[in-house]
């Protein structure tokens, strides 16, 4: 690590004074006082020269080609023997050529997009020191920061007695809200097995797919995963979440949870917790909430009304790696009983060999499914530091604010429609025509948009629709590379209008 720092000290210094001496010379000058090879050094600067490069390229956002052609022109022969490090530098430009650049203004297809700077050096640290977070005795600095985290997480939740750890993203989350309200309602199921037969979960029909892929895990059954009906705004409804509960416990059904959303996938809609916490608390049901999408509008000062209710959850998702921007992967689960959690995580008979401290609460691998785990605490610890409260504040507004902005473009444009309302950066349109199939020219219009290179933008179906879906979670998306985008869906419309046969 001392070696970067002395590459950096010495480079600033002999700018400083005017001195035009090359990378390579200064790595020597420390060769001989550290233990990597002279060949690694020049690796690592390199790959420094490149990573450099990649930020710097501000042209196409992909250089599209199709699996075959990509394929053909990418050498993946793993050989017996080594291959010398001018070779791994070639893998690693062709790899830099054709990867999607999520840094660019173009890039708003998923729900995460651009780099924030500490949070890279926070990925870089991670990397470099190699941690695994299952005791304090291994990780103790990243247990310390790890802790602080999940508790300023836990306060904008508000589960001020709760706990909470780091996962693999909002579907790991998902199952294990589902895990904690399974052991809930069947406190000895952990020793005795479950009959699953009769426990039903129900979800929003907006809901993400992996509450479904969890039933499954958990041995619920697909099948067992109702989905309740959402209202104009994609909001699940309390009244048909009631009536559902009636009809199902008629039947001799037990619904041990509830899987609310905040911020769906498609169309960025917030269920309404209050009610939703009311139903589940006269019925003694266990209420999960998916905010990996939405659950940072908790730390906006304007926005922040599109979680109340949250702190009546007995547990929540909320991946930092989206709407946040830190690098993937940075999810936490949180959960307002901490003995619930300790209970589904508890492996301290079978791992005797692992756990010293006797203070079990420091030891993280009490409060989670994984043993081996990264620090993913730290990157979102110093963008935190770097940020404060107020920056994310800020950067949250100023999402909304784009959004605010390219809804309203969309609305007055005579070729184009909103087709959903809007709550959060989700804008869901398309382009309208009288003269061809509305489906079929937006599927090509969105095709063209990635071959051209320059937008990254999603689909969905909705109502029959095949709309475009635009997310704003890029710091590098600005009013004028939105304006750029219009433009061109409606270059590209006109274009394809002119192509396609008519109906």
């Amino acid at each position: 690590m001392c070696w970067l720092f002395n590459i950096a000290q010495k480079k600033c210094i002999m700018h400083m004074c005017g001195l035009k001496i090359q990378s390579r010379r200064i790595i020597r000058l420390i060769w001989l006082d550290c233990d990597i090879s002279m060949d690694e050094m020049q690796f690592l600067e390199s790959v420094y020269e490149l990573a450099v490069s990649y930020l710097e390229d501000k042209g196409t956002l992909v250089d599209y080609q199709n699996f075959d052609s990509l394929e053909k022109i990418t050498d993946t022969k793993l050989q017996v023997g080594p291959m010398p490090y001018e070779k791994i530098l070639q893998d690693i430009q062709h790899y830099l050529k054709y990867c999607v650049r999520t840094n660019q203004s173009g890039f708003m297809n998923p729900l995460w997009g651009g780099i924030n700077t500490v949070a890279l050096a926070g990925e870089f640290l991670t990397s470099l020191t190699n941690t695994s977070m299952y005791t304090f005795e291994l990780a103790p600095i990243g247990t310390v920061i790890e802790k602080s985290i999940i508790s300023k997480m836990l306060g904008y939740v508000g589960y001020p007695d709760g706990a909470g750890t780091f996962t693999t993203g909002g579907s790991n989350g998902n199952m294990l809200g589902m895990l904690c309200a399974r052991l809930k309602n069947n406190p000895v199921g952990m020793q005795t097995g479950y009959d699953n037969r009769n426990l039903v979960a129900l979800v929003s029909e907006e809901s993400h797919y992996s509450v479904v892929m969890a039933g499954n895990v958990i041995g619920i059954g697909k099948e067992n995963i109702i989905s309740i009906k959402s209202d104009q705004f994609g909001r699940m409804r309390a009244d048909a979440l009631t009536e559902e509960i009636q009809y199902l416990k008629a039947e001799g059904k037990e619904v041990f949870c509830v899987v609310a959303t905040s911020g769906t996938t498609v169309k960025g809609s917030f269920d309404p917790l209050k009610e939703l916490a009311e139903v589940c608390f006269r019925e003694n049901i266990w209420l999960h909430v998916d905010a990996a999408w939405g659950g940072s509008a908790l730390l906006s000062s304007k926005h922040t009304h599109l979680m109340d209710g949250i702190d009546l959850a007995d547990s929540v998702c909320w991946d930092a790696h989206k709407m946040m921007g830190i690098p993937l992967i940075c999810s936490s689960f949180l959960v307002k009983d901490e003995s619930i959690l300790a209970r589904v995580c508890n492996h301290t008979k079978s791992a005797h060999y692992l756990f010293q401290s006797e203070d079990r609460t420091n030891d993280l691998g009490h409060y989670s499914l994984q043993c081996g785990r990264r620090n993913d605490a730290l990157k979102l610890f110093l963008a935190w530091r770097q940020k404060g409260d107020e920056g994310w504040s800020k950067l949250i507004d100023s999402y909304m604010e784009s959004a605010d902005y390219i809804e309203s473009k969309i609305s007055h444009h005579p070729r184009l429609e909103l087709v959903s309302p809007r709550e959060w950066t989700n804008i869901c349109f398309r382009y309208t025509s009288e003269v061809i199939d509305e489906n079929t020219l937006n599927k090509e219009l969105r095709k063209r948009l990635m071959q051209n290179g320059s937008f990254m933008v999603s689909k969905a179906m909705i109502d029959g629709m095949y709309i475009i879906r635009l997310v704003i979670s890029n710091p590098e998306i600005t009013l004028s590379s939105l304006d750029h985008f219009i433009e061109e869906v409606v270059r590209l419309g006109e274009e394809i209008e002119k192509e396609l046969p008519h109906r």
